[in-house]
Parts: structure tokens; C-alpha cells; sequence
């Protein structure tokens, strides 16, 4: 149970807090700061809801000096209408968050656990093969693949560097996980870890929510704000889906990684920011360059070290580990005995493709624990998202579509034999493969890549090689 310290000198305020949140957390108060730093220094608590204005120490001084003890410590500020600018100004020391009084229930409740998942990132390792222990409760990077065993190796290599890393891969591969492993490894692991969701927040905001912004900036700047670059100051930031951050931000971005300073929206004042970035994406950054949906030379600064996760589907050996793992997980979270699963249930699994990644994974074993009343669980426990049944059918007849396609390519080609100067019969049929693809998808090259079931950069390598560039397609095509 996590446990919260509450510090204020007015005694209903502690009493209301308390009453509204001792059913889900352990709670801890204090009336002034001398008896918050005690508290601090004897229960390290994952969250502190303090008052800014107190009889003795302010809030702000307390803050410094808890912050001196744990910089990973998470502080909300408490603050009346009149106080605002204070709070503000605390923000800047590392508060993690204020909220003005009187304050909406909801509001408080949202913002308790908005911060304490923060801090369960902060606070609980996310280790990796081999350091992974078997049975413990820690979060983990799961498998024992050739795939996974290199991504474990790049960790141990980058982890204590400041480089700034760049991760790749689909929806649902873990790239969080990695982001979190690398900072708990890093130099920089008893400093903060900010997430932001590139994605999630809407690109009017983005902007804010990174840089700060300063009052009268824009409708509705109300008061200054500061932004997670400032927050995160001696920290790490992990900047999640920055495929889809757009060109404006990007630019910003740009001047804090070659400069490492920005101004808030509004602001003359220049902030120096002490960093680390680790930035993720799904999408291919390659194919948004040509697009121009995302900066080259902001592309370069990022990709410094670049670590691709693979879909589940590319190292299924990894599966039963995974469920094994997520078994394990979901019995203490869920205090079920569930010994495992029966075979057809296991092989039901394996043979899925997963489009979700692990993620999916994990979702559907959760379920299936909830809905299981045995010990074992039962191929019928196993939901998948409809239409995954007619994906598998698809997949097949793409299957037969594919062997329909080397049947008339061998028997095109075998009308005409290879001479000396002429490909092998084995890169005629590579090469035809690759222009037959590229037709299909009119050109576009990631589309020809996913179709054949190739990286678009290997695609590109074997276009060079056999020298099929835009207007030998053309002409092929029109031939």
C-alpha cells in the first residue's frame, strides 16, 4: 500500500484528506515543516500533499530541503487563489504538480494518482535477462530469444551514458519498459523520470505541456506554467510517439537537443535544462522525412542510438515465458492459484499472430484469469478481438497467393534461361518479386516492404542492388 504524507497546518484539511483517502493508502500527517522533514527522513512516502503557506518553514523551503534528501520525491502543492505565483515559483524547485483550494474531490483524486504511477515508475527497477530475478515482483523484460538477448546487451552498454536513444518498434513491443530500464541502470537513476505521451495530448498543448508557458502567452494563459523540460531538470524525459509531435514542436525540440536551452511560449527568459532524452516510436521515421511530416536534422540528433524491439510475432519462442510471467504477475496482483494452462489453450497462443504485441498478450491472460475458475485455464478463456480467426484465414490464402506468384514467375523466367550476364535464376526471381510488389503498392515502398515481409531498408539495399530505381518501375510498368 502506498503511503502519503499530508502536511498542513490546518487540522480539518488534514482530517478531510485523510478520511477521503485512508481506505486505499497508509496516511501520514504533519501540521508544519519541521514534522514533515521527520516524516520524510523516517517513512521516505511516495507522495507529500503539502500547504504552501505555514506557520515556521514555507512550503517552498521544505520543498528544497525534501527534495535535498530524495530529488525523486513527489510533492503536490496546496495552494489558496491569492498564493498562485508561489506555487508556480515551486514548481520550478521540483514540485511535481499545485492544486488551488478549495479543490473538486475528482481533481485531487486524479492528481494522487496521476502521481503515484509516476512514482512507481521511479521507484520499482525494471530489470532484464540476466539480471531478472525468477520469482521476483519486480517489473521485467521478458524473454530469452536471440532478438531479446541483443537488446539486453545495447541496455548494459548505453544505460550509463547520456547518449541520447531513439527506440523503435510497433504498439504493444515494451518500448516503455525499455525507456524505464535504461534510466534505472543510467547515472541519472536517483534523479526524476518524466513520461510524456506524444500522442495523447493534443498538439495545441503539447507545446505547453513541454516548455511552459508564461501568462497572457495565449487564450486561456491565466498564470505561468512550468513545463516538464524545466521539471525534469537533472532528470530523464522519455518522449513517447514523437512520430506524431508536429513540425512547429519539433523545430523547439531541436534547439533544446543541439542547445540545451528553450524559453516558455510567451517568455524572453532563457532556461539551460541538464536532460537526458530518451524518445520512442511506432512509426517509420524514414518514410515521415519523405513525407515531410518530420524534421531530418532533428531525426539525426535522435538517432544517436537507435534499439528496435521486435513484434511478438518475430520471436515467438518467447511466448511461453511471457505466460509464464504474466501468470505468475496476475496470481499476486489477483490472489488466485491458477497452476497454468492446458496444452490447446497453449498452443491456441502460439500460434496467434498477436498484432497487439505483448501488450495484447497480456490483456488477454488477464482476462482469462478473471473469467478462469479452475487451476488451469481453458482454450475458451482465451478472447481475442474479433475477427482475429478471419485475419488467420486471410493470411493463409495470402500464403497461397504468394506460392501462385513464384509458380508464374518460375515459369515466365524458365522460358527464358539466364545467359552469363544475366542474374541468377534465384535474383531474377528476387528482383521480380520486388518490382511486382512495388507495382502492387503503386511505388511506395514501406507499403512493398510490409508486403513482402521485409525491413524498408533491406527493400531499399536490394532495390540498389538491382538497380530498380523510380523510372526503371515506371518503364517496367508501362512495358
Amino acid at each position: 500500500m502506498e503511503t502519503i504524507l499530508i502536511v498542513d497546518d490546518d487540522k480539518s484539511i488534514r482530517y478531510s484528506l485523510k478520511r477521503m483517502m485512508e481506505e486505499k493508502y497508509s496516511i501520514l500527517t504533519a501540521q508544519n515543516g519541521e514534522e514533515a522533514l521527520d516524516r520524510v527522513k523516517e517513512n521516505s512516502p511516495d507522495l507529500i500533499i503539502m500547504d504552501i503557506k505555514m506557520p515556521g518553514r514555507n512550503g517552498i523551503d521544505v520543498l528544497k530541503e525534501i527534495k535535498s534528501i530524495d530529488p525523486k520525491s513527489l510533492v503536490i502543492i496546496m495552494t489558496a487563489y491569492g498564493t498562485t505565483d508561489t506555487a508556480i515559483e515551486a514548481m520550478k524547485y521540483g514540485a511535481f504538480d499545485y492544486i488551488l483550494k478549495p479543490f473538486p474531490i475528482p481533481q485531487m483524486n486524479g492528481l494522487v494518482e496521476k502521481a503515484l504511477a509516476l512514482r512507481k515508475m521511479m521507484k520499482e527497477e525494471v530489470t532484464y535477462a540476466p539480471l531478472a530475478a525468477p520469482e521476483g515482483e519486480e517489473e521485467r523484460i521478458v524473454g530469452s530469444s536471440p532478438k531479446m538477448q541483443e537488446i539486453y546487451k545495447m541496455i548494459g552498454q548505453v544505460a550509463p551514458s547520456d547518449v541520447t536513444m531513439l527506440l523503435r518498434g510497433e504498439s504493444g513491443t515494451g518500448k516503455e519498459l525499455i525507456a524505464r530500464a535504461i534510466y534505472h541502470h543510467s547515472l541519472r537513476a536517483n534523479q526524476p523520470f518524466l513520461p510524456v505521451n506524444c500522442a495523447a495530448i493534443p498538439d495545441t498543448l503539447l507545446e505547453s505541456e513541454l516548455f511552459g508557458h508564461e501568462k497572457g502567452s495565449f487564450t486561456g494563459a491565466s498564470s505561468r506554467r512550468i513545463g516538464k523540460l524545466e521539471q525534469c531538470q537533472g532528470g530523464t524525459i522519455f518522449l513517447d510517439e514523437i512520430g506524431d509531435m508536429s513540425l512547429s514542436t519539433q523545430a523547439k525540440l531541436l534547439r533544446v537537443l543541439q542547445e540545451k536551452s528553450f524559453e516558455r511560449l510567451g517568455g524572453m527568459e532563457t532556461i539551460k535544462v541538464n536532460i537526458r532524452f530518451i524518445v520512442a516510436t511506432n512509426k517509420d521515421l524514414e518514410e515521415a522525412i519523405s513525407s515531410r511530416k518530420f524534421r531530418e536534422d532533428l531525426y539525426y540528433r535522435l538517432n544517436v542510438v537507435s534499439i528496435t524491439i521486435p513484434p511478438l510475432r518475430e520471436r515467438k519462442e518467447d511466448t511461453p515465458e511471457l505466460v509464464s510471467y504474466f501468470l505468475k504477475k496476475f496470481n499476486r496482483e489477483m490472489k488466485k492459484g491458477i497452476v497454468g494452462i492446458i496444452p490447446s489453450a497453449m498452443e491456441k497462443i502460439t500460434s496467434y499472430g498477436w498484432p497487439g504485441n505483448v501488450r495484447q498478450l497480456e490483456n488477454v491472460l488477464k482476462r482469462a484469469m478473471v473469467l478462469c475458475q479452475g487451476e488451469w485455464i481453458l482454450e475458451d478463456q482465451l478472447l481475442f478481438e474479433k475477427g482475429w480467426e478471419k485475419r488467420e484465414a486471410e493470411e493463409e490464402l495470402s500464403k497461397k497467393n504468394v506460392e501462385d506468384l513464384l509458380d508464374a514467375l518460375f515459369e515466365e523466367l524458365s522460358k527464358a534461361p539466364a545467359t552469363s550476364k544475366d542474374l541468377d535464376m534465384i535474383s531474377r526471381m528476387e528482383r521480380g518479386l520486388i518490382l511486382r510488389a512495388l507495382q502492387k503498392t503503386k511505388g511506395n515502398q514501406l507499403k512493398a516492404a510490409m508486403l513482402l515481409g521485409i525491413h524498408r531498408s533491406t527493400l531499399r539495399g536490394k532495390m540498389e542492388r538491382y538497380n530498380i530505381k523510380k523510372e526503371v518501375l515506371v518503364s517496367e510498368n508501362e512495358s
